[in-house]
């Protein structure tokens, strides 16, 4: 825990200090600063010192300490107020904002890095796709805008040359859903000019030492910094940036985000085209200026899609409109065309960077959003904005940064000194006035209506004529003599380190700074002259047309007066603070322990001045005598009632401060607290952290209690439902089951009229209980149905009737034709059409048999070819008949070759084919093999079926023993003499009658081809 930090490491909170003197603070400050503990409370307030060097407390493992802990809980670090910000603003569901503020090379930059650093990884646990690309983005931009809005200074490698704001949106899970980043002042003199020792922006610099040469050769650029006028200055800085490796950072951060590969090129080309435009140079011969570098002018036309002849003109001529409505061309003199080739080149790069900085929002902003559907939308601000500047010559950018700075500690003023005492005294708690610096003189300094030096400076840049920047020092000297913040040399004539007509002092609340008013009134009105915008508006290049949308105006189109850049940043500034001011503040104060960017050196001095104007004495003293968290009654009430027995689930109290008594008084907490009218003022943050992991404990058996009771209430609910649902269950299947009755009923009520008994009735589909009971119906039906036909048969019949059912059922459909569509003859050798010069002998033969064997009926008789086990097929006559099987030689007057009894065959084999072929298996082993011919009663009957059907019916019916019958599909298996015989059949053109064939494993059947 944070208080709990060693003593050699000093006070890890400034509110700790035994007494509170400038001695004491500095000596802790520079203490923890040797010891490498960069980071100090004052309260929630985060004091963070430069290391200048790589610290190891910032990777995964921090993060995870730090993530959703209390601010004292760890030692100070960024991330316990990034997470202090992000818990406010996800529990209370109210908008927090983190301003960094200091001076140049404080370390802000890093800072807000750091920041966004530690949001990105404690948000999104899911790994949602959507905002894993929002946290991308987010992260990817800092690293563009680093590129083309910072630059090497004297204080700084990497300062801050624009400010910059930005809000980042969560949805009600706390997870970002999209951002807006805001810009401020982009320092674009810097473009075309730099103090010694510093470079122009890194993004020149990248594209030249990091660029690949086949883009340089399609820019027309060489990789020396110091062959152009706008980055030679900086040529020969040294740095700790790499801008190779930037460059490719760079241009992956861009293609992250999601520009083109076409809006990146373009994005290169306008950079190349203002080094391109830095070269050119311009000579007078007193008469009219030429351009001296014809090849930099093409690269400028050619990178900027543009025509030479417009982009010359452009730098040699002004078109003006005349009262009249006439348009002339005015040239320019040596002076003016290099002056409008400065403002062309600022323009550019300005505009370059807003477009950038608006193409990023475009990707980031929260898009179809709808608070009903996906809740509140909150906001955490992260405010990097330049620090206080003061250099060796100071002019517009650094009176307007200083400003911004005014109103930002102005800000701090108003919400932790003089916001925080007027709240103890409106809510009556015991307090002494803490006495403080407040620097709104100051800023009414500059931004006062007609008074402020903001307004002067407008009021010269309207007044017709000529007016110059010393009358307007002058102007400055009359009406501000009286100001305490407020000096030039003329109204201070003994202080010689101003000069006459050229400077003036503002007293800031950080320091005195002396600003050189040369340029000042040029840079205010940010004189373009129209050409150029008309020129860039019709360049080829839709992405530099785009940034330019002022270019279509006519040069006859009269318009309003554009505001001045001090009033427009002015402008800005107030609407930031305002924005700022409408959400809960945390704030780091950096500071720069020297000017040697040593990691090792305290410089006292700086270091206390820092320490004096950022207000941190005060703000210690304020914390010390003040409370460190406050709430109204009634949202603490809400919050923490749970704690207290007499407060949940509601109070019978007075009133809401009552209750909160109580609470308090239970934890024991009387002590470290005040009551005001409307709110309660704890004055640790522990008290808070004890009530909070209190609530915490209990808060996952209030949500069991919930379940459970809901949880009962939704089981109630479900068994009302379902015994209303089965009661209707029931009643349906009743009315189903009635209907199924009613429906059947109708459909066969007149059945035993019907010409089939009912058998072209469609059944109708029944309800699934009566699935089972349908299914008895309709074989019911069906037996009756047959019961009726049968009636119907002759006795005659009923015995070929029996034999074709018995077929049926043993083939079982597996054999296509068995004649079951004609009359069954049974006896064919008696038969005299069928066999007619034959017929007559079997008829007296079979009489001979029946008489001698006192068989009582002939089952089947026919020719058929029959092979024996000697491989001889022969022709033969088949008599079978209820006791016997007889082979027959039929041309030997039927005699009788061989007598088998009935009962030895225990089964037949066929095959599924149109083939007469027969197997008719013995229980000896012995079985016999034979093919049925057709006789001329018809010659292609099938006669296998008639003969299954007739020994299958007689052995089921008559001997009441089972006949089994197996249909092959392939080759037919059998047993001759006890050996194993294997059948096939095949198909042979010009085979009149089918034959047996031997084969290897058995026989062939042989039958003829169609």
């Amino acid at each position: 825990m944070a208080e709990l930090e060693g003593l050699e490491f000093g006070k890890s909170d400034f509110v700790l200090l035994d007494e509170v003197t400038m001695e004491q603070f500095m000596e802790n400050l520079k203490l923890r600063f040797e010891k490498g503990r960069i980071y100090t409370y004052i309260g929630e307030v985060v004091v963070s010192v430069n290391p200048y060097r790589q610290m190891e407390i910032y990777g995964k493992d921090a993060i995870e300490a730090y993530r959703g802990r209390e601010l004292y809980e760890n030692p100070p670090h960024l991330y316990a107020v990034s997470d202090a910000a992000y818990k406010a603003m996800k529990r209370r569901a109210k908008d927090t904002c983190i301003v960094i503020s200091g001076e140049s090379g404080a370390g802000k930059t890093e800072a807000s890095k750091y920041i966004m650093q530690y949001i990105a990884a404690i948000t999104n646990p899911s790994q949602r796709a959507e905002v894993e690309s929002v946290k991308n983005v987010l992260l990817k931009s800092n690293c563009v805008l680093e590129a083309f809005g910072n630059a090497k200074t004297t204080r700084n490698d990497n300062s801050s040359r624009f400010g910059k704001y930005m809000d980042i949106n969560f949805n009600f899970n706390g997870d970002p859903t999209g951002g807006h980043i805001n810009n401020y002042l982009l320092e674009k003199s810097r473009v075309v000019q730099q103090q010694p020792g510093e470079r122009n922006f890194h993004s020149f610099y990248q594209l030249l030492r990091g660029g690949s040469d086949e883009m340089l050769k399609a820019f027309n650029l060489h990789s020396d910094p110091a062959a152009y006028a706008f980055t030679r200055e900086g040529a020969a800085a040294a740095t700790s940036n790499n801008d190779r490796t930037s460059l490719k950072a760079v241009m992956s951060a861009l293609e992250v985000i999601g520009f083109s590969v076409e809006e990146i090129r373009s994005v290169y080309q306008i950079l190349a085209s203002i080094l391109h435009l830095g070269n050119l140079q311009f000579e007078s011969d007193n008469e009219s200026v030429q351009i001296r570098g014809a090849d930099a002018l093409a690269h400028v036309a050619e990178l900027t899609a543009t025509d030479p002849d417009g982009v010359s003109s452009s730098l040699l001529f002004r078109t003006v409109a005349t009262g009249g409505g006439e348009v002339i061309q005015k040239g320019h003199t040596q002076h003016e065309a290099c002056f409008g080739r400065d403002a062309f080149a600022k323009a550019l790069y300005e505009r370059l960077f807003g477009w950038i900085v608006g193409r990023i929002n475009c990707v980031i902003e929260v898009k179809d959003y709808d608070p009903v559907l996906h809740g509140k939308n909150t906001v955490i601000g992260v405010l990097d904005i330049y620090g206080f500047e003061i250099f060796d010559n100071n002019s517009f950018e650094q009176f307007c940064i200083n400003y911004c700075n005014e109103k930002l500690q102005q800000l701090f003023i108003e919400l932790i000194l003089q916001q925080e005492q007027s709240e103890y005294q409106r809510e009556g708690i015991a307090w002494q006035h803490i006495n403080y610096f407040n620097n709104q003189i100051i800023v009414d300094l500059v931004e006062q209506p007609h008074k402020g030096i903001i307004s002067i400076l407008d009021e010269a840049c309207l007044t017709v004529g000529n007016v110059t920047d010393t009358l307007c020092l002058d102007s400055m000297d009359t009406k501000l003599a009286q100001h305490p913040h407020y000096t030039s040399r003329k109204l201070s004539p003994s202080d010689k380190s101003m000069d006459f007509q050229k400077h003036f002092r503002i007293r800031h609340y950080a320091g005195d700074v002396t600003y050189s008013v040369e340029g000042l009134l040029d840079k205010n009105k940010d004189p373009l002259f129209q050409d150029f915008k008309r020129l860039m508006y019709n360049s080829a290049n839709p992405v530099l047309k785009e940034m330019w949308p002022d270019g279509q105006l006519s040069i006859t189109e009269v318009t309003k007066r554009p505001l001045t850049a001090a009033t427009l940043f002015k402008n800005s500034i107030v609407a930031l603070v305002d924005k700022l001011a409408c959400k809960e503040p945390y704030y780091v104060r950096c500071i720069k322990p020297n000017e040697m960017k040593s990691p090792v050196l305290f410089e006292d001095a700086r270091c206390r001045h820092q320490v004096s104007y950022l207000g941190l004495l005060e703000n210690v003293m304020v914390r010390r005598a003040g409370f460190a968290y406050r709430q109204h009654y009634t949202r603490f009430l809400q919050r923490y009632k749970m704690t207290c027995e007499y407060t949940w689930p509601n109070h019978l109290m007075g009133s809401d401060r009552d209750a909160v008594e109580v609470v308090i008084s239970q934890h024991g907490f009387q002590g470290d607290v005040a009551y005001g009218h409307t709110k309660l003022f704890v004055r640790t943050p522990r008290t808070l952290f004890t009530l909070e992991q209190e609530r915490a404990a209990l808060i996952p058996i209030l949500v069991l209690f919930l379940q459970k009771v809901w949880r009962g209430a939704l089981a109630r609910m479900r068994c009302r439902r379902m015994r209303a649902i089965y009661a209707i269950m029931r009643s349906y299947k009743r009315y189903k089951v009635k209907a199924h009755f009613w429906e059947v009923e109708r459909r066969f009520a007149s059945v035993r009229t019907m010409a089939d008994y009912g058998k072209s009735v469609e059944w109708p589909r029944p309800p699934a209980a009566l699935a089972q009971f349908h299914n008895n119906t309709v074989m019911l039906h069906r037996r009756w149905w047959a019961r009726q036909i049968v009636k119907n048969i002759p006795p005659s019949d009923m015995l070929e009737v029996r034999a074709k059912v018995a077929a049926l059922t043993a083939l079982g459909g597996e054999r296509k034709d068995w004649g079951i569509s004609r009359a069954w003859e049974r006896d064919y050798l008696a038969n005299t059409r069928d066999s007619p010069q034959t017929s007559s002998c079997f008829r007296r033969v079979s009489k001979e048999l029946r008489n001698r064997d006192e068989y009582s009926q002939v089952l089947f008789s026919g020719f058929c070819r029959k092979v024996n086990r000697f491989n001889k097929s022969t022709d033969r006559g088949l008599l079978i008949t209820d006791k016997y099987v007889y082979k027959l030689e039929p041309k030997k007057q039927y005699k009788v070759l061989k007598r088998l009894p009935l009962d030895n065959f225990t089964g037949l084999s066929v095959t599924s084919g149109v083939d007469q072929m027969v197997a008719l298996h013995t229980s000896s082993q012995d079985d016999v093999l034979l093919c049925l011919q057709r006789g001329e009663l018809a010659p292609n009957q099938d006669r296998v079926g008639e003969l299954v059907g007739s020994l299958v019916d007689h052995f089921t019916r008559v001997r009441k023993a089972p006949f089994p019958v197996k249909v092959c599909r392939a080759a037919l298996q059998l047993q001759m003499r006890g050996k194993a015989k294997s059948v096939t059949v095949e198909t042979k053109p010009g085979q009149n009658l089918a034959d047996f064939r031997k084969s290897r494993d058995g026989f062939v059947l042989l039958v003829p081809g169609n």
